[in-house]
């Protein structure tokens, strides 16, 4: 492990167990921890409490994006995605996509007429489907694919540093 890592590996742990120390002493602190549903809700109450303990092992700082590497594409301000075709051609398209703590409204659905295959590369999402109706859960390496007119919308994305997907489009004929 190179010396910076160990450096951020520490502090996340002197960082929990901070976190930890808080929630044994003080029982309001507990339940609050206790009401969260997910590891976001989670990551959010201890950055209000003043702890960084969002980053997975492994994840790298999400500063300045580059076309170099597409893991630290910059995010987006909250509740927004921002979209870079990566490479096209007459019939497909690949796409990165970035969200921050993005959800499509809750009364439209995205109704596509081509092909869409998306990854994610960093963050978590659920993403809703209708006939049949099913909630998707994807983290960093799982995907979906989703046919031409697969009715969908994005029920949410990771707060910063966000949510990154690669999607691949492409024509049904």
């Amino acid at each position: 492990m190179a010396e910076q890592d160990l450096i951020r590996f520490l502090s996340k742990i002197s960082q929990l167990q901070s976190l930890a120390e808080r929630v044994q002493q003080d029982s309001s602190s507990r339940q609050q921890l206790a009401d969260c549903a997910d590891h976001n809700q989670v990551v959010q109450l201890a950055q209000s409490w003043g702890f960084d303990i969002g980053r997975r092992w492994g994840e790298r700082d999400h500063g300045q994006g580059g076309d170099a590497n597409l893991l630290v594409t910059p995010c987006p301000p909250p509740g927004e995605e921002s979209m870079r075709v990566l490479a096209s051609a007459e019939t497909w398209r690949l796409m990165l996509i970035a969200s921050n703590d993005y959800r499509s409204p809750s009364d439209e659905w995205m109704d596509q007429s081509e092909h869409e295959w998306v990854l994610v590369l960093r963050g978590s999402a659920c993403v809703a489907l209708e006939n049949p109706d099913r909630i998707v859960d994807l983290s960093p390496g799982d995907h979906l694919s989703l046919p031409p007119h697969q009715r969908h919308r994005v029920e949410r994305t990771d707060p910063d540093p966000g949510t990154l997907w690669l999607a691949l489009h492409w024509d049904a004929a």
